[in-house]
Parts: structure tokens; C-alpha cells; sequence
């Protein structure tokens, strides 16, 4: 008998459902949250499904991981698509939703999602985590500039020199005016301090891993992408045999017009900004760096700055950010180098 088996996770328990090649329900149970569990309740029933389905959340690419170690027939399914499906159920519940799932494996009505492997979370760990301490430390900049305007304490730009020094200086001076004042900058500096260092170690860490990274280095080539970019596009990517055509990446990464078709109504809007955000961010702003600082020539940014010029630094910002995803994906496959051209000479 050929049977099929959706499961709902939460944090600390599983619903399990199996249902059968017609569709009827054979078990309904509960494991513990963990791979496991998962694998003894089978066991325990007696029960080998050809497929296992889940959606995509907090703990699916540990759970992913987990059942596949096991050897189990697990897929994690795109947790927005199976949300349309279950929610025409009249009743919500997580013992619903599991047999929901089972019968989205049983008739193939779901989108798989792909799990990244581990390598690549590293990397995107370690890439986010810089961000983060960078954000915060802007944060606390911001706050600081904020409340001492209060005071008619305006403190000026500052540069990276000894990792922001100037700003700690001038946040000094301006606890001398009072002892609140006095204590708030002490424990402000400090906390500075501490971010600025760690933000600089981290930042340190993400350009030798890029340094010795085959893939980024070949990435890097590109003008426009440095060890952030680069880093983050291979973390994100994963596998570039994802993508049959390497076109296919502007889509992925939201750098596509959306288009509404039906009856004598066909028009294209905005892009649709699907997918990962923070390297929709990254290609702009290498897009934006490639138009406007790169130096050397290259019919890239030849046709860059064309574009600016008839559609407007935004549009062809976007546009450039699109060719640049599209171009690493095919240096990645291809296993070359960015090539750079001459310039003619009239």
C-alpha cells in the first residue's frame, strides 16, 4: 500500500497525518519536535510513506536536514502556496493542517522549496551578523545625535579613522557639561566601543573568507561586487543548477516587472520584489556604485550608463542590478572571470 504523510510542526510538538493512495485517512498522531521522534513514530506504526511533506518555517531546514539524515522521503513545501489550499478547510487546526499537507503530498499540489546547505547558512550568519552590529551601531549614533540636540549639542560628521574615535571624542566633551550628562556618555562610549570593534572583526572575517572563497573570488571580478555581495549571492544561491536558464535569478530575486493578463487588459508594473530582500538591497547598491564610481571601462557599464541617461538613474540602477545577478549566476556556471574590454579610441 502506497501512503503519504503531511506533518504540521510547532516548537514543541509535531501533528502527523498519513493518508493512504485514495486519499482516506490510516493514522493520526503527535511526536516530539525533533527528527527522531518524527522517525520513531513511524516505526512505532509501522509505516513507510512515499512522501513526506511540511512547509516552510522556523524549524523546517533543521527538520529538512534531520529526516533526510534519517533517510526519510521528507519535502519542505512553500508555506504560502499550501496556506491557499488549507485555509478552505472550515476548521484550523494543526491536526487539520497536517492532514491538509498529506493530501497536498498525495496529489502533488505543492511547490518545493529548496533547503540550503549548511556551508551557505554559515555564510549567511556570518554576513548577517555583521550587518546587525552595524545597524545597531548606527542606532546608537542616531539616539546619542538625538538627545543631544536637546542640549543645543550638535555633534559633527565623523570618519572610520581608529573605528569611529571622533564620535567617542565628541560624545566625551559632552559629558563634561554635567554629571547626567557625564553618565550617560560613559556608558554610550563603552557600548560604541564594543560594537565598533566587533563590527570590525566580523567585517575582517567576511573579506578573508572571501579572499579564499573559489566561487566569490571569481565573483569579485565583477565591477561593482565586493566580498559582502559576493558572499551573500553564494550563500543565497546555494546550487546555481537550481536555475535551468540564468535568467531565471532576476525573477528569484524579485528584479522583475509584475504582469497582470486577463481578457483585452495586459499591463507590467513595478518589480515584484519576491524573495530576498537584503540581496535585492546588495545589487542595487553595487549597481548604483558601478554607474557612478567605477573609474575603468567596460561595455557593462557603458550600457549602465546609457540606460541612466534615457530611462533615469533609478530604472537603470534596477535594470543594472538585474544584469548583475544575472551575470555572476553564468561566471559561477561557467567557472570564468569577469573579462574586461578596451576602451576604443576615436
Amino acid at each position: 500500500m502506497i501512503y503519504y504523510a503531511g506533518l504540521d510542526v510547532s516548537l514543541k510538538e509535531i501533528s502527523i497525518c498519513v493518508v493512504d493512495a485514495d486519499g482516506k485517512t490510516v493514522a493520526r498522531g503527535v511526536s516530539p519536535a525533533d527528527p527522531e521522534g518524527v522517525a520513531g513514530w513511524f516505526r512505532a506504526k509501522s509505516l513507510s510513506p512515499r512522501l513526506i511533506v511540511h512547509e516552510s518555517g522556523q524549524l523546517s531546514i533543521w527538520l529538512q536536514r534531520g529526516l533526510e539524515r534519517l533517510r526519510l522521503p521528507i519535502i519542505c513545501i512553500d508555506a504560502r502556496k499550501a496556506h491557499k489550499s488549507l485555509s478552505a478547510r472550515p476548521n484550523k487546526s494543526d491536526a487539520a493542517d497536517a492532514e491538509g499537507l498529506a493530501q497536498l503530498a498525495r496529489t502533488g499540489w505543492f511547490t518545493p522549496v529548496h533547503v540550503r546547505s549548511e556551508d551557505s547558512d554559515r555564510l549567511r550568519c556570518l554576513i548577517s551578523a555583521r550587518a546587525h552590529l552595524i545597524s545597531l551601531r548606527k542606532d546608537l549614533e542616531g539616539h546619542i545625535r538625538g538627545i543631544l540636540k536637546t542640549f543645543g549639542i550638535r555633534l559633527t560628521g565623523v570618519g572610520k579613522g581608529r573605528q569611529r574615535q571622533g564620535f567617542r571624542d565628541q560624545l566625551a566633551a559632552a559629558g563634561e557639561r554635567n554629571a547626567v550628562l557625564r553618565s550617560i556618555a560613559d556608558g554610550f562610549i563603552a557600548a560604541h566601543s564594543t560594537l565598533c570593534q566587533a563590527a570590525a572583526d566580523l567585517d575582517c572575517a567576511v573579506k578573508e573568507k572571501a579572499k579564499v572563497h573559489p566561487v566569490a573570488r571569481r565573483l569579485m571580478t565583477v565591477p561593482g561586487v565586493g566580498p559582502v555581495v559576493a558572499l551573500n549571492f553564494v550563500a543565497l544561491v546555494d546550487d546555481p543548477s537550481r536555475f535551468r536558464r540564468a535568467e531565471n535569478v532576476g525573477a528569484f530575486l524579485g528584479l522583475t516587472p509584475r504582469r497582470y493578463q486577463s481578457g483585452e487588459m495586459d499591463w507590467s508594473g513595478r518589480i515584484s520584489k519576491c524573495g530576498d530582500g537584503t540581496m535585492r538591497n546588495l545589487l542595487f547598491e553595487a549597481a548604483t556604485t558601478l554607474i557612478g564610481r567605477v573609474q575603468k571601462f567596460s561595455a557593462l557599464k557603458s550600457w549602465a550608463v546609457r540606460l541612466a541617461g534615457r530611462r533615469g538613474f533609478a530604472k537603470a540602477a534596477v535594470a543594472t542590478a538585474r544584469k548583475l545577478a544575472v551575470l555572476m549566476l553564468t561566471l559561477w556556471k561557467t567557472e570564468t572571470e569577469f573579462k574586461w574590454k578596451k576602451e576604443a579610441i576615436a
